[in-house]
């Protein structure tokens, strides 16, 4: 029993780009997230699963990508990437803006898919510790560490252009 061409259409057009941001900040790779976004709505497409809430349903499409993206970084075919510069420098207008996607993207994997989900998909702590399936504690440690790393890596960069 599959859903609704309607109801899916709508599905992927609400969160194909908030899919493809976590799959890139955690992939470091546009090729890559684009294929992560496809295989996960194709799972959602073929899901049995009852979904009770848009919430539910959103969750569930998270926590499916962060999944996809784990096996696409420990898969042997994983050797070729673009450098972050070259891809920044054409999505951003402004330096800053560039400088702090770079800045982002330069932290431990860990950190980036916890600032993503707070500062970009506006996730509680306590929402991203359900998704992650990480203590409350764990993802307040993580937000602060990466918080740390990117004001020193920031002001760094500040220092540096003066």
């Amino acid at each position: 029993m599959s859903m609704e061409k309607q109801q899916f259409e709508q599905i992927v057009m609400q969160y194909k780009d908030r899919l493809f941001a976590i799959a890139f900040h955690t992939c470091k790779n546009a090729a890559d997230a684009d294929d992560i976004v496809q295989t996960v709505l194709l799972k959602y497409y073929q899901s049995q699963k009852t979904f009770l809430t848009k919430e539910h349903i959103r969750n569930w499409l998270i926590r499916v990508t962060i999944n996809e993206c784990k096996k696409v970084l420990i898969s042997p075919w994983k050797k070729h990437t673009v450098p972050l510069e070259e891809y920044a420098g054409e999505v951003f207008d402004r330096k800053e803006e560039s400088d702090l996607f770079l800045a982002v993207m330069s932290l431990p994997k860990k950190y980036r898919i916890v600032v993503h989900l707070y500062y970009y998909e506006d996730y509680s702590v306590r929402e991203i510790a359900e998704i992650l399936s990480r203590k409350e504690t764990t993802v307040q440690t993580q937000l602060m560490r990466a918080r740390q790393k990117l004001k020193e890596q920031l002001k760094e960069a500040w220092n540096d252009a003066e």
